[in-house]
């Protein structure tokens, strides 16, 4: 009986051990094989998949298998999907999740209201939100106004969550910061910083794909940049407020790496487009970034908290030592921009999608965001009956469109953030 008790304290005592230094699902770079596939589709002798593909996968394509752990209903720092495909959440409510990417519950999300003149009808589709991957199990199907990526020749029709992200996690980066596919063992994910060693690498940001990278089932527009550098806080699928934001720390090269698929979009041609990436630094215009607090401030002098999670921006290197500083959510690492900070396409937009047209950061087809203290939305007295200006979003969804920030963290009369930059309010 001692010699029992003996063991079982043993394994006890191990399994507190191990279960310190457990690795995340994703946390040596690519899951374990029967996670996302089905060698028979059978289990336990009932069929695993009613649609069988031809990669033996779960779902019924690509997304659709990602999207059985990352689309649950729920909030969880993994979840970009909020209504599980079950049901499609009305547009006069709230979507669950508030991810710094976005959630894909947008692109289920159509908003209608009536024109200036209280006669004409409009809609603003759900495709019009964001990326639009194709999960046909979650509901989720191609774009069919951009039927090919702005700027590039990606087809749409092919678009997956494997169009971005490698699922079996082959890029990775060595201790030297060199990005690279094989010759050394993934020891973690690099997602939040964890630095490489010796003898072991760490994954690329959120395991996108590198220089080279195509998906198996759609080769035909291969990757020419490497994967962006950045870290995330281990937190960050949360609502945010003013005094508590999500600070992803983006390094350098996410322009140049969604120039994989927008190539024609990074870099400005004359003034018909806005520059963006490595050459693209914001100069003087820092100095209007750090001072910007809101329409009609400009009064910070206090360069340790110029930053705003609506407007990031990159800082300018690959120290991921430095970047993980700065990844909080608790308003502790809010330097502002410097000369040498650059605009990076998610300075503007979402990678995934959100609640405005063009999975934009926040409502930039308006003049204002806020009118007498309140948000532009159905069911506030600035706009109740005013369709041009609340679009079909009431309080709730304009809300939860803004990441969670209440209106009373803007002016009372808020213009758009583009401000923040060009300070033209």
């Amino acid at each position: 009986m001692r010699n029992a008790k003996t063991i079982v304290l043993a394994a006890t005592l191990l399994s507190l051990i191990f279960a310190g230094s457990a690795l995340a699902f994703h946390g040596g770079g690519v899951a374990e094989c029967e996670g996302c596939h089905t060698m028979h589709n059978s289990m336990d002798g009932a069929q695993v998949n009613a649609n069988p593909n031809t990669f033996l996968l779960q779902g019924t394509d690509q997304s659709s298998t990602c999207l059985i752990c990352h689309g649950k209903a729920g909030v969880s720092s993994y979840h970009v999907l909020g209504t599980d495909g079950v049901a499609i959440n009305p547009a006069t409510l709230p979507n669950l999740n508030t991810t710094p990417g976005g959630d894909f519950e947008w692109l289920q999300q159509t908003f209608s209201w009536t024109e200036r003149d209280g006669v004409t009808p409009a809609t603003e589709p759900g495709e019009r939100h964001g990326h639009n991957v194709i999960a046909a199990d979650k509901g989720l199907s191609a774009d069919t106004t951009l039927t090919m990526a702005p700027g590039g020749t990606f087809d749409a029709t092919q678009l997956t969550c494997a169009s971005c992200h490698d699922p079996h996690g082959k890029y990775r980066l060595t201790v030297d910061g060199d990005e690279v596919t094989s010759g050394v063992q993934t020891i973690a994910s690099g997602s939040t910083g964890t630095p490489a060693t010796a003898t072991g690498a760490v994954g690329v940001y959120r395991i996108l794909g590198g220089d080279g990278y195509a998906p198996v089932s759609y080769d035909a527009v291969p990757f020419t940049a490497a994967a962006p550098v950045a870290v995330s806080p281990s937190t960050y699928n949360r609502s945010e407020t003013l005094t508590a934001q999500t600070r992803v720390a983006y390094g350098e090269g996410m322009s140049e790496w969604c120039a994989n698929c927008h190539a024609d979009l990074l870099v400005g041609i004359g003034n018909t487009k806005h520059p963006t990436g490595a050459a693209t630094q914001l100069g003087t215009f820092a100095a209007n970034y750090n001072a910007y607090v809101k329409t009609g401030d400009m009064s910070n002098v206090d360069e340790t908290k110029g930053y705003d999670s609506l407007v990031p921006f990159e800082e300018g290197t690959s120290d991921r030592a430095a970047l993980k500083l700065n990844a909080q959510i608790n308003n502790s690492k809010m330097q502002g921009a410097t000369a040498t900070s650059n605009v990076s396409c998610l300075s503007c937009h979402r990678s995934h999608a959100s609640g405005w047209k063009s999975m934009a950061r926040w409502q930039n087809d308006l003049e204002f965001i806020t009118s007498n203290g309140a948000y532009m939305a159905s069911d506030n007295a600035n706009a109740t009956g005013k369709g041009y200006y609340h679009q079909g979003r009431t309080n709730a969804v304009y809300e939860k469109a803004m990441n969670g920030r209440v209106a009373t963290d803007f002016a009372t009369y808020q213009r758009s953030l583009c401000n923040k930059c060009h300070a033209k309010d």
